[in-house]
């Protein structure tokens, strides 16, 4: 005979059926949360050659939630001058970033070769696993084995130096320093390969559909591809972030002195080297990454202020080299310019 135990302690059942309502709730809230970015730009409508998201987003400083606004209160941004078609890049895209709305884009979901650009998600991850910016990681010499034939452009540092995490960082997003990937690579995920993993989990998790990487460097590889619209909502994520966004508007940085450089190295980035002073009427180029490869072509990530509000332009494919004019930096200049006409003439 199987005798029935009473519950001597109906509270503590209370208070355990509580615990697992709160844990299913953090459960659901974290997908929402995940998923959020899928949604940027989903919704669509066409007026001539621009197409405008219906879907905006509110980031907070969480850097990783957002809030929908219904679409029913959402007003249509007004249109750029520019054409799309007398820009020089084939792939382009321009976002205003408070709402994330879509005010033009240019074949923006056809595959493309990243090149450099790659190091942005490069450096995003590397900031949300690195617990201590100040931390210094050792580069190896198998750090730089890979890369030695391989025409990968190099931040300047050296077998077995000491570098600090944040140099390091900087050394990939300024100089585009493909040994300081694979040293944070090393560092953070134990090599290069698994560190690929937690870019391409990353770019899962942002709703980056068309995006797949091979390497964290941007080394031409045929399976090594993504859009300019998928780019466009990994640099709308990572901007949120302090970290990068403090990295990705530096024009130049000092690194500090190490075991081998008593002296540190001073960076610049190569889009205000190629900016060459240039700027924008009545705004700002506030910051951006560039990329080339034979195959990805000129290709550049840059952020703007115009007039009150920050806006993002990706652009790739442009014909060119290091040698010739530089077409993506002219396409940004151009983009940039035509919404400070828009906002004169309105």
């Amino acid at each position: 005979m199987v005798r029935k135990v009473k519950n001597k302690n109906p509270g503590m059942s209370i208070f355990a059926a509580f615990l697992l309502m709160l844990g299913m709730a953090a459960l659901v809230n974290k997908s929402i949360i995940m998923t959020g970015y899928q949604h940027i730009f989903e919704k669509e409508y066409d007026v001539k050659t621009s197409s405008y998201s219906s879907l905006k987003t509110t980031p907070d400083s969480s850097a990783d939630r957002t809030t929908s606004v219904p679409p029913s209160k959402i007003e249509p941004a007004p249109s750029v001058p520019i054409s799309p078609d007398k820009l020089n890049s084939p792939n382009a895209i321009l976002i205003r970033l408070k709402d994330h709305t879509t005010l033009m884009q240019k074949k923006s979901e056809e595959k493309i070769y990243p090149a450099s650009l790659t190091k942005m998600m490069t450096t995003i991850v590397a900031i949300e696993n690195l617990p201590n910016m100040k931390e210094e990681i050792k580069l190896t010499n198998s750090t730089f084995q890979k890369l030695y034939g391989a025409d990968a452009s190099m931040a300047g540092f050296q077998p077995g130096e000491q570098v600090r995490a944040i140099d390091l960082l900087l050394g990939v997003m300024l100089p585009s320093g493909a040994e300081c990937c694979i040293g944070l690579a090393d560092q953070i995920a134990g090599s290069e390969h698994n560190l690929v993993k937690l870019m391409n989990q990353k770019a899962a998790d942002l709703g980056m559909k068309n995006t797949h990487f091979e390497n964290a460097t941007g080394l031409h590889n045929i399976k090594h591809y993504t859009t300019v619209k998928d780019l466009a909502i990994l640099l709308s994520y990572a901007l949120q972030n302090d970290t990068f966004r403090e990295i990705f508007t530096s024009s130049r940085h000092s690194t500090q002195p190490t075991n081998k450089n008593p002296g540190g190295i001073t960076f610049y980035s190569t889009m205000f080297e190629e900016l060459n002073n240039q700027n924008i009427i009545g705004g700002e180029i506030l910051g951006g990454k560039t990329g080339y490869t034979d195959e990805a072509g000129l290709c550049l990530a840059s952020l703007a202020k115009v007039g009150k509000q920050e806006y993002i332009l990706i652009s790739a494919g442009a014909k060119g080299d290091h040698h010739s004019e530089q077409y993506n930096i002219t396409d940004a200049l151009a983009v940039y310019n035509s919404i400070r006409n828009t906002i004169r003439s309105s």
